[in-house]
């Protein structure tokens, strides 16, 4: 692991309730001040590897049966979830998970509790919030089970920064919302990347609008990864289009081994 880089997973397998194999073999690092974004159909092994890096998978009766998974030189799985928080991976979760009957401003103030923020940090946390997601003020007093799904998704991502992350790792979060909600969360993330230099993991299927904000992608199929390169190479191949569209093609594993930038 290099002094550049943040989150290393090597050769990474994992099952569930120890039958049934998800992961074979995953392996990819993400360097500080970059976003990755993984790809791959459902049931490709992106949210199993999401939370494998979170360590969250016994909660999901999931196991890892091989393989390392460092984030910033801690060995993750040998780290309480709650300890990660606090050392700066912050997940959000897939399906815009909210504290429904509270309101949108303490959903948010719970993120700054779960670091043991100050009254004075979690006021400035808020305010800066509040510049990044405009409508969560607007809502900041109505409960978020009953506000938009794109505000609770932008709820759910501005918990997390309220727990002043390193890494923010992202399930999903494009789904369900409408093609100008996610633009508008992704500019956003984009904007944190680049003013903040604040490292981001983010699994996705919209690929088209994760490729366009990432700087680089893995793309994983039946819990392998299969390719990895810049989110530009990997736009331009025609062999990545079909494997979207499910036809015949598909992606050579592991890539063209001439071209050391799509090596996985």
């Amino acid at each position: 692991m290099t002094d550049n880089t943040v989150l290393a997973v090597d050769r990474l397998e994992a099952t569930y309730t120890h039958t049934i194999t998800a992961l074979h073999g995953v392996s990819f690092s993400l360097a500080r001040g970059e976003i990755l974004a993984l790809l791959g159909a459902n049931g490709a092994g992106k949210t199993t590897v999401l939370k494998a890096v979170s360590n969250l998978l016994p909660a999901e009766r999931g196991q890892i049966t091989a393989g390392t998974i460092r984030f910033d030189g801690i060995d993750v799985t040998r780290t309480r979830p709650a300890a990660l928080v606090r050392a700066g991976l912050v997940q959000v979760l897939e399906g815009r998970h909210c504290f429904r009957s509270l309101s949108v401003e303490e959903n948010l103030i719970s993120g700054g509790l779960g670091r043991s923020s100050s009254r004075t940090e979690i006021d400035g946390d808020l305010e800066r919030i509040y510049a990044l997601f405009p409508r969560l003020k607007d809502k900041r007093r109505t409960a978020s089970g009953l506000t938009s799904g794109g505000e609770q998704q932008m709820t759910a991502i501005g918990r997390a920064l309220m727990s002043r992350p390193r890494l923010l790792v992202l399930d999903e979060p494009s789904m369900g919302l409408a093609p100008i909600v996610v633009q508008d969360i992704f500019r956003t993330l984009r904007r944190l990347n680049r003013e903040e230099s604040l490292s981001i993991l983010v699994a996705e299927q919209n690929s088209a609008i994760a490729l366009t904000y990432a700087d680089r992608a893995v793309i994983l199929e039946n819990g392998t990864d299969v390719l990895t390169g810049t989110a530009r190479e990997i736009r331009a191949r025609d062999d990545v289009k079909s494997f979207y569209l499910g036809q015949n093609n598909r992606v050579t594993p592991r890539s063209n081994p001439s071209s050391p930038a799509l090596m996985a």
